[in-house]
């Protein structure tokens, strides 16, 4: 869950290291570092606990003048956030610098192995044994060959890596690997770049090139990228991504931090996936290379998804089960990878994530394709693991999502699995095309209906006050509501710390409603649905119990105004659609209160965006 960063060519290696680090910040913050190498030949290492920004401070009095070198911001998992485990880590000579993305399993062996041969060790991490293993192949039989350095070390790991490294007896190359964690390289006339998605790239170049698996890239400062494979052998056309946002769709653009902006920016994202997604023949989804007959004869889904993407799974198992009458199974990736599966040969699997590199989902899929099934993705970054894996991806094309707690990467989410329950659905004959255009129609309606939220924040700044300083909150929802309510728990404890639970509102009475007393806030998800007044009632238990009731209901809902002592009003929907249109609220709500406790809603405690480790 970590950021990495590598760069050599014509230009101080320092400015582009900090600002790559600080676009990849959303990956982890509990300590950041860079190592340059001067031109001297020596190895300059600055690094601390904390974020980019202190890393920065530290680094305006170094004179750090190199051209090459590399840079990292940690999420901790192996030793707890400290200047001494921060990465880069060095080699017992203090000639080679390496940082590391990913979990090294075999790192006590290894360790043990290297103490035992005279190797010393500086910090608690798993990632210190590949500057020494790699050490130990420069002095042996790779002297002299960053290539044949970084394959020794690395047939000596088990587990998952990206790795840059750089040695002072090379000062002007870099070299770079990945085994099951991203890493992306790019070529320029000022030299060459690595790092661990494009981000950080897109500032100097709208191109890069995806290293596959095994891959191992060696980094010169003319540009000049030289690619060699699993065997050994020379990539001659590698696999390459076109950057099709700018760079500064990655800044704040006058938005006091990321989440309210990437909330903002919610109703262009639909609209930019919905456009050309219906012909004369019904849902367009090219990205799912399945003829009609074989949807047709899918018998069974599966959804995998972590956190907020699991959330997007329960309203797709709910919309493909009503419209496709195919039964779903929707698992956490990290249960599902040691729990029996049951496919056949017309099984399929939608996994959901959000950056493509969830460690966990990305192992369920490939678990899952081994079995025979056909995989299809719905992720928001291009050129991801998912999305080479998978059979088909849908892009949800929501831009970059910076803050680490998911917004517009949700709502965009459930529409890309909206569109793929009706393209299943009108596939095996459940749904006609009317019966699709109508409800797409709908979708088409649904960015106006969050710009009306937008108009209406009011009603949740109204509820600041009252939910700064709470404890604990209770969510409620039936159907697909109930999935809103995990989410909007999720949201309000991600960011503002509160413990929130969420519950299927007939639910509560059987356990939950021991928390609930006078004032005690308990939020409900109540839309005009099937389950209106079976959720009323639920509400009326814990209103007699002394709870303070939020509702979310629809515009116009006399019963629930009565009832509720606040509501959050959205405008009517379908109930399959209207999850799409209700959590904005939520996500909004919970922003407010984390920024009236004075939080950083943008970088949450000991949480990362992109989980790359089981």
């Amino acid at each position: 869950m970590c950021g990495i960063v590598g760069c050599t060519g014509t230009d101080k290696a320092v400015n582009f290291l900090l600002n790559g680090l600080a676009t990849l910040e959303y990956r982890g913050y509990d300590s950041a570092g860079i190592a340059t190498i001067s031109p001297d030949h020596n190895l300059h290492v600055v690094k601390c606990q904390g974020r980019v920004a202190t890393l920065r401070d530290r680094v305006k009095n170094a004179n750090l003048v190199g051209t090459c070198g590399i840079g990292h911001t940690r999420w901790a998992t192996h030793g707890v956030p400290s200047d001494r485990n921060a990465h880069p880590h060095t080699d017992c000579s203090g000639k080679i610098a390496v940082v590391h993305n990913g979990i090294i399993e075999n790192y006590e062996d290894l360790r043990a192995q290297l103490k035992e041969a005279g190797h010393e060790f500086k910090s608690d991490t798993d990632s210190e044994v590949v500057a020494h293993l790699f050490e130990d192949a420069w002095n042996g039989p790779a002297k002299g060959n960053l290539i044949a350095a970084l394959r020794n070390a690395v047939a000596r790991l088990e587990g998952s890596w990206a790795l840059a490294v750089v040695c002072t007896d090379e000062p002007d190359s870099v070299v770079v690997t990945r085994h099951g964690s991203p890493l992306v390289v790019a070529s320029t006339p000022e030299g060459a770049y690595a790092a661990s998605d494009v981000m950080p790239l897109a500032a100097i170049t709208k191109h890069v090139i995806q290293l596959a698996d095994d891959d191992i890239a060696l980094l010169q400062k003319d540009g000049t990228i030289t690619i060699y494979d699993a065997n050994g052998d020379e990539v001659k056309d590698p696999a390459t991504l076109d950057i099709d946002w700018d760079a500064s769709a990655a800044t704040l653009g006058g938005y006091p931090d990321f989440m309210s902006k990437e909330i903002s920016e919610q109703p262009e994202a639909i609209e930019r996936l919905l456009k050309g997604r219906l012909t004369d023949k019904g849902i367009r989804l090219d990205e799912l290379d399945m003829s009609n007959e074989e949807l047709a004869q899918v018998d069974r889904v599966y959804i995998i998804g972590c956190g907020t993407s699991y959330h997007v799974g329960l309203i797709a198992r709910n919309m493909i089960q009503h419209w496709a009458k195919i039964p779903v199974d929707i698992e956490y990736a990290s249960e599902f990878l040691y729990s029996d599966a049951l496919v056949t040969d017309h099984t399929l699997c939608l996994i959901i994530t959000q950056s493509g590199e969830t460690a966990d989902t990305f192992a369920a899929a490939r678990r899952l394709k081994s079995m025979g099934c056909r995989i299809f993705a719905i992720t928001n970054v291009l050129g991801s693991s998912a999305a080479r894996e998978s059979d088909g991806t849908i892009y949800v094309q929501a831009g970059p999502e910076v803050s680490v707690s998911s917004t517009k990467a949700y709502t965009a989410q459930m529409v890309a699995a909206t569109l793929v329950a009706l393209r299943l659905a009108q596939a095996n004959g459940n749904m006609t095309l009317d019966e699709v255009k109508k409800v797409y129609c709908e979708l088409l309606t649904v960015p106006d209906a969050i710009r009306k939220i937008f108009k209406r924040t009011w009603q949740d700044k109204q509820l600041v006050k009252k939910l700064k300083h709470a404890q604990s909150m209770l969510y409620l929802g039936r159907g697909s509501s109930s999935a809103t309510a995990y989410e909007g728990a999720l949201k309000m404890k991600e960011i503002s710390y509160i413990h929130a639970e969420a519950y299927p509102a007939g639910e509560m009475k059987h356990g939950p409603i021991a928390l609930v007393e006078s004032g005690f806030p308990v939020v409900a998800i109540v839309p005009q649905d099937h389950v209106h007044d079976k959720t009323l009632s639920n509400i009326m238990e814990a209103k007699s119990r002394g709870g303070y009731i939020i509702a979310v209901a629809t515009d116009g809902d006399e019963e629930v105004a009565n009832l509720a002592d606040h509501v959050l009003w959205v405008p009517p929907m379908s109930e399959y659609i209207i999850p799409i249109v209700s959590i904005v609220h939520l996500q909004i709500l919970a922003l407010y209160v984390a920024r009236a406790k004075g939080l950083d809603v943008d970088k949450p405690r000991n949480l990362a965006k992109s989980v790359t480790v089981e």
